[in-house]
């Protein structure tokens, strides 16, 4: 298998990755730069992420103010075969809100229903709920220990090594117990 046949199943298995989760971990800050870290549950449409959130929540504001997050998708701990390298997608966005009365608030609520069942039905009208798309301009992706890689381009399906060194050990002995972890 040539490296870039073994890059392109890479891409494929961040895909698949991201489709295991309901909610996405979020990190979003305010004007003044404060962090938030929080999550949402969301639904995907054309390559975008979206979330239906609460005025309540902190992280609501920060997009609506900055338009700007990092989305994360990341291994339980329970399921790493290592904590300190447990997989994860992330991807730098954009975010604006969908406005209640445009045709995509209606189609992409739909997926919410369909995903979510009858808790939307709850929720779903409740107007300090805001719905937010999220646009991945870039990302990341980490495999596993020393297996990080960039995603970008069309649809961010363009995979290239984050550093094709990997770790930088300072002898053999210490290369050996990297390479093992691996």
């Amino acid at each position: 298998m040539t490296d870039q046949e073994k890059l392109q199943s890479v891409a494929k298995e961040a895909i698949a990755f991201k489709g295991q989760f309901k909610t996405v971990q979020l990190a979003s800050a305010n004007a003044q730069g404060v962090p938030e870290a929080s999550y949402a549950a969301y639904v995907e449409r054309d390559n975008k992420f979206y979330i239906y959130v609460s005025e309540l929540a902190t992280h609501c504001a920060n997009l609506r103010e900055t338009g700007l997050c990092s989305a994360m998708f990341v291994e339980s701990e329970k399921d790493a075969g290592h904590l300190f390298a447990r997989k994860r997608l992330v991807f730098k966005c954009t975010a604006q809100e969908v406005e209640r009365s445009s045709a995509k608030f209606d189609e992409v609520m739909a997926l919410f229903y369909e995903k979510f069942g009858n808790f939307m039905d709850a929720i779903g009208k409740l107007t300090d709920f805001h719905m937010i798309e999220l646009m991945p301009t870039h990302g990341s992706y980490v495999a596993g220990f020393a297996k990080a890689y960039h995603l970008n381009g069309q649809d961010l399906l363009q995979i290239t090594h984050r550093n094709d060194q990997g770790h930088a050990a300072p002898d053999a002995s210490a290369q050996q117990k990297l390479d093992e972890l691996a």
